[in-house]
């Protein structure tokens, strides 16, 4: 195949995830290494691989790995891993979340917002909590939590496999939104309880239920409940207030549902959790999130992790150890453990982006480094294997040069054409970052968005990705710099390193440049485009939030605070009021099905520059939600963003 076949290929391999292991699940005794590869559930033990399903959803494992549980089509399935065939179990209604009990005897799962229970050998199935109206659910996690705060569960077993913690999620005060497929009229629309900026939550409380259906009710009041886990020592929950100023971790007493204070960390701007953390090691040691002078850490008792450590996330206590992810410099991030006798010891060496699992002397690293994916088995510190890689080679091969720019030493990757020699005529620019406070895209591993930039640079262009001001990992006074103001930083940010990069590089031809990006990075290209027409002469925006008070509460409350409080920081960080100034090319595209960013962004920002009078361009993606994946789409996507691009700059 050649190049001109990329984007196809890019589409057909899912951005080229197939192939590629993930969502691993290491036994409590390290014997055996549950994990996903293209939609097939695999079991890694004594050195080999097996498939143990050929189709699974989501799954879920008792505390050994001896049992999964698994959705197909839907239903409910479990598998032991003793080589045994997978069995469908015969359950009430769609099943969601599916976890079978630690010691394997149960199985708990979701089905139209009731939380049930049912035998792993197959009977028994019955309720143990249901919604009590249809805007109650018991066992999920409402969209604020798992959109933006990043909890996806809703319910968590005790370690004697006898009760749950669950909980109920009333979206009644929620303002209703509907969605509507426009390409097919006779589907009705579909209501979506949608938490924008300055609205209603919904209301989460907790609850303790045995596996006989007794139920109590836990006493605690707060907005978010960011974390919770139910360890050897009880229940333990992470709790935000509206303005996340302030974190509570409290302990919960399951006999009465009373809770007890372990901590409360106050904040001027927000306080912010450690995913991974509130935990315990197995002696009952308080694993926390914490501060150190200006990066994110973690306290381990009374042990703080090492000065200038970016903590990312903790991934687990065994024993008394506890593994962690941490960045030294932002490009690059490591899997640590701290142990009582050892201190803090770096597990990872090679270059890149490194995360973990573990369970008994098994540490499982799945690494992405310039070279792609490698999965490392750990036994005892030592190498003892690998999981396979199966993903398709790109037909471009990334050739990112890493870079430091300008007086904020803003970290940067450019992409030059690989025929591209010095001296040849100068090449017109594309920017293509994302550049917003949820990731990192310059980083030392290879992704598909490395790869999508080099197919772009082979088209003839200097691509040059960026990651400014409030990106993680590079301190909290990073972060915080865009508190107010969601666009003119990231946009001065942009620029600066697109002239320090044009400095180094005379490659660079400033009188042609693009930017294009989706979700923030869509946001960032239109503000780019209506801001400094000095300097960008085209856009591509894709699923741009164009009104910072259309999105979630969570994430725009953080930095803006609350619109009737701070309007002013709405008004500075929305587009809408620009509408007036385009005067460059832009082509706005959004998918239709957008449950996330929805396509009313879209729509107003278009109808604000018609009714300017300003010409434009928008591409509605029918039936498309907010992750752009299916061929057909994500491939003909790239060819018309790279022809609107040619086009817009004379090229």
């Amino acid at each position: 195949m050649s190049i001109e076949e990329f984007p196809r290929q890019f589409a057909r391999t899912r951005r080229f995830t197939l192939g590629a292991p993930r969502d691993f699940t290491v036994s409590a005794d390290g014997e055996r290494v549950l994990f996903l590869r293209s939609g097939q559930l695999w079991l890694y033990e004594s050195g080999t691989e097996r498939m143990l399903a050929a189709e699974a959803g989501s799954y879920a494992t008792d505390l050994q790995a001896h049992l999964a549980a698994y959705t197909a089509g839907g239903a409910l399935w479990a598998v032991a891993t003793d080589g045994s065939a997978p069995r469908r179990i015969p359950v009430a209604g769609p099943v969601t979340d599916p976890r079978p009990s630690p010691d394997g005897t149960l199985i708990s799962y979701v089905t139209a917002g009731a939380l049930r229970v049912v035998r792993a050998d197959g009977p028994g199935d019955r309720l143990l909590a249901g919604p009590e109206d249809p805007d109650v659910t018991y066992g999920l996690a409402d969209h604020t939590a798992s959109t933006s705060i990043g909890r996806s569960r809703g319910f968590w077993w005790s370690p004697g496999s006898d009760a749950l913690l669950v909980a109920r999620v009333d979206t009644s005060p929620v303002q209703r939104w509907y969605v509507t497929d426009p390409s097919d009229p006779a589907r009705p629309p579909r209501a979506v309880r949608y938490p924008a900026a300055g609205t209603p939550n919904a209301l989460t409380s907790l609850h303790l239920f045995t596996v006989q259906g007794t139920r109590t009710s836990v006493d605690l009041s707060f907005e978010y409940l960011v974390s919770a886990d139910w360890g050897p020592a009880g229940p333990v929950v992470g709790l935000h207030s509206r303005d996340q100023r302030t974190m509570r971790v409290v302990a919960v007493d399951p006999p009465t549902g009373q809770g007890t204070l372990l901590s409360v960390t106050t904040d001027e701007a927000w306080v912010e959790f450690q995913p991974g953390t509130p935990t315990h090691t197995a002696s009952g040691v308080p694993v926390m999130s914490a501060v150190r002078g200006d990066a994110r850490a973690i306290r381990i008792g009374q042990v703080l992790s090492p000065e200038g450590l970016h903590v990312r996330a903790v991934f687990g206590a065994v024993g008394e150890r506890v593994l962690f992810t941490a960045s030294e410099e932002p490009t690059q991030t490591h899997v640590w453990s701290y142990g009582p006798d050892s201190g803090f010891v770096r597990l990872t060496e090679e270059p890149g982006v490194h995360t973990a699992c573990a369970g008994g002397s098994t540490v499982v690293i799945d690494s992405r480094t310039p070279d792609g994916q490698t999965v490392t088995v750990l036994h005892d510190g030592k190498p003892a294997g690998e999981i396979a890689v199966l993903t398709e080679e790109p037909l471009v091969t990334p050739r990112p040069l890493h870079l430091v720019l300008g007086k904020r030493q803003l970290r940067s990757r450019l992409h030059l054409p690989s025929w591209y020699e010095e001296g040849s005529p100068a090449l017109p620019v594309l920017l293509s970052p994302y550049a917003g406070p949820g990731m990192q895209v310059v980083t030392m591993a290879r992704g598909w968005y490395t790869a999508v930039c080099q197919w772009y640079a082979e088209q003839g262009f200097a691509v040059l990705a960026t990651d400014g001001r409030g990106t993680p990992g590079r301190g909290i006074a990073w972060q915080r710099s865009i508190i107010g103001d969601r666009l003119g930083p990231v946009l001065e940010d942009q620029i600066d390193a697109l002239h320090a990069a044009a400095e180094r590089y005379p490659a660079l031809e400033l009188e042609r440049v693009a930017i294009r990006g989706w979700s923030f990075s869509g946001y960032l290209a239109a503000g780019a485009v209506l801001l400094r027409p000095d300097v960008f002469h085209a856009a591509v925006a894709g699923a741009a939030p164009a009104d910072r008070r259309l999105y979630d509460t969570y994430w725009e409350e953080r930095f803006l605070g609350h619109p009737d409080e701070e309007p002013e920081a709405y008004d500075r960080s929305s587009l809408l009021p620009h509408a007036h100034k385009l005067t460059r090319p832009l082509m706005l595209v959004h998918g239709l099905a957008d449950e996330n960013v929805l396509p009313v962004q879209t729509l107003r920002l278009s109808a604000a520059l018609l009714a300017a009078g300003r010409p434009h361009t928008v591409l509605p993606l029918s039936g498309t939600g907010h992750l752009v994946a299916r061929e057909g789409v994500a491939d003909n996507l790239l060819l018309l963003e790279l022809d609107f691009i040619k086009k817009s700059l004379n090229l």
